[in-house]
Protein backbone atom coordinates (compact mmCIF):
# COMPACT_ATOMS: atom_id res chain seq x y z
CA UNK A 1 0.00 0.00 0.00
CA UNK A 2 1.20 3.57 -0.58
CA UNK A 3 2.87 5.12 2.41
CA UNK A 4 2.60 8.78 0.60
CA UNK A 5 -0.28 10.55 -0.26
CA UNK A 6 -0.68 12.94 -3.60
CA UNK A 7 -0.29 16.25 -1.36
CA UNK A 8 3.16 14.41 0.26
CA UNK A 9 4.35 13.73 -3.24
CA UNK A 10 3.46 17.47 -4.41
CA UNK A 11 4.93 18.61 -1.53
CA UNK A 12 8.01 16.79 -1.86
CA UNK A 13 8.36 18.45 -5.32
CA UNK A 14 8.05 21.72 -4.16
CA UNK A 15 11.24 21.12 -1.34
CA UNK A 16 13.17 18.90 -3.95
CA UNK A 17 12.50 19.75 -7.24
CA UNK A 18 11.32 23.36 -7.40
CA UNK A 19 12.19 24.47 -10.62
CA UNK A 20 9.58 21.84 -11.98
CA UNK A 21 7.16 20.93 -9.32
CA UNK A 22 4.46 23.85 -10.78
CA UNK A 23 4.32 21.67 -13.77
CA UNK A 24 2.91 18.08 -12.73
CA UNK A 25 -0.17 17.48 -10.28
CA UNK A 26 -0.75 14.29 -8.61
CA UNK A 27 -4.41 13.39 -9.12
CA UNK A 28 -4.32 9.86 -7.58
CA UNK A 29 -2.15 7.31 -5.59
CA UNK A 30 -2.91 3.87 -5.39
CA UNK A 31 -1.36 0.43 -4.69
CA UNK A 32 1.79 0.41 -6.93
CA UNK A 33 0.68 2.83 -9.44
CA UNK A 34 -0.38 6.56 -9.81
CA UNK A 35 -2.03 9.34 -12.38
CA UNK A 36 -0.38 12.64 -12.55
CA UNK A 37 -1.19 15.64 -14.41
CA UNK A 38 1.16 17.79 -16.55
CA UNK A 39 -0.02 21.14 -16.37
CA UNK A 40 0.65 22.32 -20.16
CA UNK A 41 2.12 25.70 -20.59
CA UNK A 42 3.22 27.35 -23.65
CA UNK A 43 7.11 26.32 -22.62
CA UNK A 44 6.44 22.70 -23.27
CA UNK A 45 4.98 23.29 -26.70
CA UNK A 46 6.94 22.56 -30.32
CA UNK A 47 6.13 24.03 -33.46
CA UNK A 48 2.63 23.66 -34.27
CA UNK A 49 1.18 23.95 -30.84
CA UNK A 50 1.66 20.22 -29.71
CA UNK A 51 3.51 19.19 -26.72
CA UNK A 52 6.68 18.36 -27.01
CA UNK A 53 8.89 15.04 -27.00
CA UNK A 54 11.12 16.07 -24.12
CA UNK A 55 8.20 17.14 -21.77
CA UNK A 56 6.32 14.16 -23.02
CA UNK A 57 9.63 12.71 -21.58
CA UNK A 58 9.67 14.42 -18.37
CA UNK A 59 6.14 13.41 -17.44
CA UNK A 60 7.08 10.02 -17.62
CA UNK A 61 10.01 10.19 -15.81
CA UNK A 62 8.40 11.85 -12.85
CA UNK A 63 5.06 9.81 -12.77
CA UNK A 64 7.08 6.71 -12.03
CA UNK A 65 9.66 8.59 -9.44
CA UNK A 66 6.35 9.55 -7.63
CA UNK A 67 4.94 6.17 -7.83
CA UNK A 68 8.12 4.67 -6.63
CA UNK A 69 8.16 7.39 -3.43
CA UNK A 70 4.51 6.65 -3.12
CA UNK A 71 5.61 3.14 -2.24
CA UNK A 72 8.65 3.52 -0.62
CA UNK A 73 8.73 7.39 0.80
CA UNK A 74 10.57 10.02 0.08
CA UNK A 75 13.75 9.25 -1.38
CA UNK A 76 15.40 12.55 -3.34
CA UNK A 77 18.40 10.08 -4.86
CA UNK A 78 16.43 7.36 -6.43
CA UNK A 79 17.79 7.64 -10.38
CA UNK A 80 16.52 6.75 -13.42
CA UNK A 81 18.70 4.17 -15.26
CA UNK A 82 16.93 3.50 -18.10
CA UNK A 83 13.83 4.78 -20.64
CA UNK A 84 12.29 3.77 -23.80
CA UNK A 85 9.55 5.84 -24.98
CA UNK A 86 7.50 5.74 -27.84
CA UNK A 87 5.47 8.46 -29.36
CA UNK A 88 2.49 7.32 -30.93
CA UNK A 89 0.42 9.80 -32.26
CA UNK A 90 0.25 13.76 -32.12
CA UNK A 91 -1.58 15.24 -28.94
CA UNK A 92 -3.87 17.86 -28.61
CA UNK A 93 -2.73 21.24 -29.05
CA UNK A 94 -1.71 22.82 -26.09
CA UNK A 95 -3.92 20.39 -23.67
CA UNK A 96 -2.82 18.62 -20.27
CA UNK A 97 -1.41 15.38 -20.65
CA UNK A 98 -2.29 12.82 -18.22
CA UNK A 99 0.31 10.04 -16.84
CA UNK A 100 -0.91 6.72 -15.90
CA UNK A 101 1.95 4.69 -14.14
CA UNK A 102 1.91 1.35 -13.00
CA UNK A 103 5.12 0.17 -11.42
CA UNK A 104 5.79 -3.66 -13.00
CA UNK A 105 8.33 -4.42 -9.96
CA UNK A 106 9.43 -2.73 -6.85
CA UNK A 107 12.66 -4.13 -5.47
CA UNK A 108 15.28 -3.07 -2.53
CA UNK A 109 17.60 -2.03 -5.69
CA UNK A 110 15.44 -1.23 -8.79
CA UNK A 111 12.15 -0.98 -9.68
CA UNK A 112 10.43 -1.04 -12.75
CA UNK A 113 7.19 1.06 -14.66
CA UNK A 114 5.29 1.65 -17.88
CA UNK A 115 3.51 4.62 -18.37
CA UNK A 116 1.10 5.64 -20.91
CA UNK A 117 0.04 9.19 -21.79
CA UNK A 118 -2.52 10.69 -22.88
CA UNK A 119 -3.43 13.97 -24.21
CA UNK A 120 -6.61 15.08 -21.69
CA UNK A 121 -9.99 14.51 -23.66
CA UNK A 122 -7.94 11.87 -25.79
CA UNK A 123 -9.01 7.86 -25.27
CA UNK A 124 -6.20 6.67 -26.88
CA UNK A 125 -2.40 6.86 -25.52
CA UNK A 126 -0.32 9.74 -26.92
CA UNK A 127 2.84 7.79 -25.93
CA UNK A 128 3.94 4.84 -24.35
CA UNK A 129 7.01 4.01 -21.85
CA UNK A 130 9.37 1.87 -19.73
CA UNK A 131 11.36 2.84 -17.21
CA UNK A 132 13.94 1.51 -14.68
CA UNK A 133 14.63 3.53 -11.59
CA UNK A 134 18.09 2.35 -9.01
CA UNK A 135 16.70 3.16 -5.40
CA UNK A 136 19.95 4.06 -3.62
CA UNK A 137 20.40 1.45 0.12
CA UNK A 138 18.89 2.49 3.31
CA UNK A 139 21.31 3.88 5.66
Amino acid sequence: MPVMTGPELEEFLVEAFPQVHRDFRVEEVRDMGIRVRMVVEDRHLRPGGTVSGPSMFALADVSIYLAILGMIGPEALAVTTNCSIDFMRKPAAATDLIAEATLLKLGKVLAVGDVLLYSDGMAAPVARASLTYSIPPKG
